[in-house]
């Protein structure tokens, strides 16, 4: 799920991270809107409150809503200055980094806000802030790695795409392309998991208030330790492999190349 890097990337692989991220997603938007009054996982609302604030001359709000903005365009450049600069080091650690980073951001939120939160202006905008922040790491991440395939912040484009698609498929010509069929599968994908995952935030917000972001983290943690347990094993049946291929050297001597230097000083 996060091994792998743009065209090495399978279906599954795009899936998955398409799943998980977009629940997660679904359950920031929902909790935050239900929270703050404001959605968290895009900013496409924002520039339209930016032009009104602009036109009532409101400095405040025009520059709160800036920074929120800027939140989410930094934790995207973050996520892709990341991946870009240390994918060759270590590909699985370039691209748990951001998401490492992510968890830390909405897990923060889940103890400020229950433990902390007194509901005053200043907290919720900087609470919404970083959640925004947390948004730009996510979506930057899975559509750095998946060449763009995986946006799982926001279905805009979701809806747009699965739309084309839908059309093309009622032309015979292109019901039977598999590469159009696996793009309507990762689309409907993340558009069911994005669903669920506000589903989940609008029914147990009544009971858990910020208690929601701790499952938000959960649901992180399974992606960043999903490939690591993968690297685990591995690692494990190579290192089992070369003990197996050592021990048959050892009990078939006669199998074993002669040294080149050894050979030429016989």
């Amino acid at each position: 799920m996060l091994r792998k890097y743009s065209n090495t990337r399978s279906l599954g692989d795009n899936i998955k991270l398409g799943v998980l991220t977009a629940i997660v997603a679904g359950m920031v938007n929902v909790a935050s809107f239900m929270l703050f009054y404001s959605f968290s996982s895009n900013v496409t609302g924002y520039f339209a409150i930016l032009a009104s604030e602009v036109s009532q001359n409101n400095y405040y709000q025009i520059a709160i809503v800036l920074l929120w903005i800027m939140s989410f365009f930094l934790g995207s450049f973050i996520s892709n200055f990341i991946v870009i600069h240390f994918n060759r080091r270590n590909t699985y650690l370039a691209h748990a980094m951001p998401i490492m980073l992510e968890l830390l951001c909405i897990l923060g939120v889940a103890i400020y806000g229950t433990s902390f939160y007194k509901g005053t202006l200043f907290e919720t905008e900087l609470m919404l802030m970083i959640l925004l922040l947390s948004m730009g790491l996510q979506n930057g991440l899975t559509a750095s790695i998946s060449n763009f395939a995986v946006k799982t912040t926001h279905l805009t484009g979701a809806t747009t795409d699965l739309a084309i698609l839908f059309s093309m498929f009622t032309h015979k010509k292109y019901r039977n392309n598999k590469d159009i069929k696996d793009k309507a599968k990762l689309l409907i994908s993340i558009f069911s998991s994005y669903l669920l995952g506000a589903f989940i935030a609008a029914f147990l917000y009544q009971s858990l208030k910020f208690n929601v972001f701790f499952i938000v983290v959960a649901f992180l943690t399974v992606v960043i330790f999903y490939d690591l347990s993968k690297i685990y094993k591995f690692n494990r049946s190579l290192k089992v492999y070369k003990l197996k291929k050592q021990e048959a050297e050892q009990q078939n001597p006669d199998n074993i190349r002669p040294n080149p230097k050894q050979v030429a000083i016989s």
